[in-house]
Parts: structure tokens; C-alpha cells; sequence
């Protein structure tokens, strides 16, 4: 598995919204970079980031000491090596969590020691740790706004340099998946059965098997009054959340800001982007100052391409020559244009 990794220095991922997806994304991790000979593998994400479910995915079966819901094994088995033979291959701590019940310096021994002995530790919040450790993390994952894997050598990286990428993006990811669960309330319940997800840079994309009747611009402004109130955000179980105390279905009922007001320069693209490859319609939000101007760009040529299908219908040699619009991609623009 190594061999295959010579010269990779790093790969990002989208951080999807939702337990089953982030599942699935841990296990196509674990298949691809993940070796048996690796012992310390690195985590880094601040909480409600997805960090659990994420190695639920590239460990099924790992029990977990603790995480959001609660504290699950005490006293913590890596400190307590010696516990006969059936002792597991693979450990689990948050080193931020336990560092309040027992020194920094001590749980780095243990770590050392577990490592020593060939068993393998999974530790959350890795950077906290790593000054006392001595040793590098065979796997290195950073997790924010999109996930981050690096296998790192003794140049680097360090994991400092991931945590500045996941800490800084994390909030974008907060504020979409916030504005997009927003939009959701307002779509008509017959398009909102038939929806699905996809994930774009600081925002969200909505897809239907069909091009929705609703006006995306009414649904915008309805947001928008929703942000100015400024309502609270609460966790309610892993499969809804209250927004201003009303119950909604949320498949990522952490990855939210704590109040509506949290989400800033929210926008929605005026048309529905037609996936032609796939055949499907797709409804794109964007949060954040930097992604409007790459939005009014989009709906620009959005526009323009508009005009060039009408041209293509009224002379059928433009057709035949593969039109003025034939550039590819969706909705007649480059492949991955509409990705910010």
C-alpha cells in the first residue's frame, strides 16, 4: 500500500453533510491509503467536524472512548496495557477529553508504549499531543471543511499546516450546510422527496430528476428573513435539529452554526444548472463574500449560454456543426466550471 503513495503529498475531499456519507468516505480512505504496518494515525478537527463518524467508516468496529454523544469506556484502555491477553489491536483517545483526567505527558508514554507492543492508535486532536510524542503520525487527517489526507515524511507536513487548513474552512462548511437545510424548508414537498445532495467549495448543491417549478429567487429572499431573525440552532437527536424551536429532519444535525444570523452572504444561483451527463437539474448556494463574485460569474454565463441554445434551435447548421454552445460540461460550460 506505501509503494503505491511514493511522492503523494496530499488529498482533499469534500467533508460531506451526514453520517452514512461521511461513512462511506472514511472507507474509501481506508482502502486507499490505509496500511497494516501503520500504527499512529492522526486526527485533527474541531468537535461537531465529523471526526467520529469519519473513523467509523475507516474502522468499523473500533469502540470509541468517547465523542459527542458521551463518554463510552473507562477507565481508558491504552493506559492499561497490561490487561491480560485478549487485549484489542487497535485504540482509540481524544486527546483533547482526556487530557483533562490525566497528563499530556503520560498519555504520550502510553502511546508510545502501544506502539511499541505493535498495536495501533487512533488519536483525535493529534496536534495537541504531538510536541511530546517524539514521533510522526503514519497517517495524518485533517477534517473541516473538507478532509484532509497526507501520509507525512520528516519534511513534513506538520500538523500545524493541517490544522490551519481545516480550522480556517470549517466555518464555511458550518454556514452551507446551515443555509442549505434553510432552503429546505421552503422547497414544496413534492420536489423535496425526490432531492439529493452534492457538495461544492463554501457552499451546497440540491439536484432533482426533473427541472422544480419553484422560484429559486422567492426562496432566496424567504432565507434571507430567516437569517436576519436570528434564530437558535439546537441538536435534537442524530436525525433532526431546532431552528427558532421548530423541528426539522437533518442528516448532519452537528455541521450547523448556532444561530441563523451565522450565515453570511448567503446567495442562490437564479437558474437550474442542467447536468446533461446525468440527467438531472441543479439548484447551487454558495455563503461567503468570496464565492459571490464566482456566482454572478456563473449566472453570467449562464445566461450566455442561454442565448447560444436558442441560436442553436433557430439555425439548424449551427447543430449539425455542434453549435455555439458545445463546450461541454453543464449546461454547456466547462466540466467543472461550476465547482468553486
Amino acid at each position: 500500500m506505501k509503494e503505491r503513495q511514493i511522492g503523494h503529498l496530499m488529498s482533499h475531499y469534500y467533508a460531506p453533510r451526514g453520517r452514512e456519507r461521511m461513512y462511506n468516505l472514511g472507507m474509501q480512505l481506508a482502502q486507499l491509503y490505509l496500511s497494516p504496518s501503520d500504527k499512529i494515525i492522526g486526527i485533527i478537527g474541531e468537535s461537531g467536524s465529523g471526526k467520529s463518524a469519519l473513523i467509523h467508516g475507516m474502522f468499523p468496529g473500533l469502540d470509541l472512548t468517547n465523542d459527542d454523544d458521551g463518554v463510552y469506556v473507562r477507565p481508558l484502555p491504552l493506559l492499561n496495557l497490561d490487561g491480560g491477553y485478549f487485549t484489542p489491536h487497535t485504540y482509540h483517545l481524544d486527546i483533547r477529553f482526556e487530557n483533562g483526567f490525566t497528563q499530556m505527558s503520560r498519555l504520550a508514554e502510553a502511546i508510545a508504549e502501544a506502539v511499541h507492543r505493535g498495536k495501533r492508535v487512533v488519536i483525535e486532536h493529534f496536534d495537541l499531543v504531538y510536541p511530546l510524542l517524539g514521533a510522526k503520525a503514519d497517517i495524518l487527517i485533517g477534517v473541516g471543511e473538507e478532509v484532509v489526507i497526507t501520509r507525512p515524511s520528516i519534511f513534513g507536513p506538520e500538523p500545524e499546516e493541517i490544522k490551519d487548513i481545516v480550522y480556517k474552512s470549517l466555518p464555511y462548511r458550518l454556514m452551507a450546510h446551515t443555509a442549505e437545510d434553510l432552503c429546505e424548508i421552503f422547497i414544496p414537498e413534492e420536489d423535496l422527496d425526490r432531492e439529493s445532495h452534492d457538495d461544492i467549495k463554501h457552499g451546497f448543491v440540491i439536484s432533482f430528476p426533473y427541472k422544480p417549478t419553484f422560484s429559486i429567487k422567492e426562496i432566496e429572499a424567504k432565507v434571507h428573513e430567516m437569517i436576519a431573525q436570528k434564530l437558535p440552532i439546537a441538536y435534537v437527536d442524530e436525525g433532526h435539529i431546532s431552528i427558532g424551536g421548530n423541528i426539522q429532519p437533518c442528516s448532519g444535525p452537528r455541521v450547523h452554526v448556532s444561530n441563523t444570523g451565522l450565515v453570511e452572504d448567503f446567495h442562490l444561483l437564479y437558474h437550474f444548472i442542467h447536468d446533461k451527463f446525468n440527467d438531472r437539474y441543479l439548484m447551487v448556494g454558495c455563503v461567503g463574500k468570496e464565492n459571490l463574485e464566482k456566482l454572478r460569474a456563473l449566472e453570467e454565463r449562464m445566461e450566455r449560454n442561454m442565448k447560444f441554445e436558442e441560436i442553436d434551435q433557430m439555425d439548424p447548421f449551427a447543430n449539425q456543426m455542434g453549435g455555439m454552445g458545445g463546450m461541454g460540461g453543464f449546461g454547456g460550460f466547462g466540466g467543472n466550471d461550476w465547482i468553486f
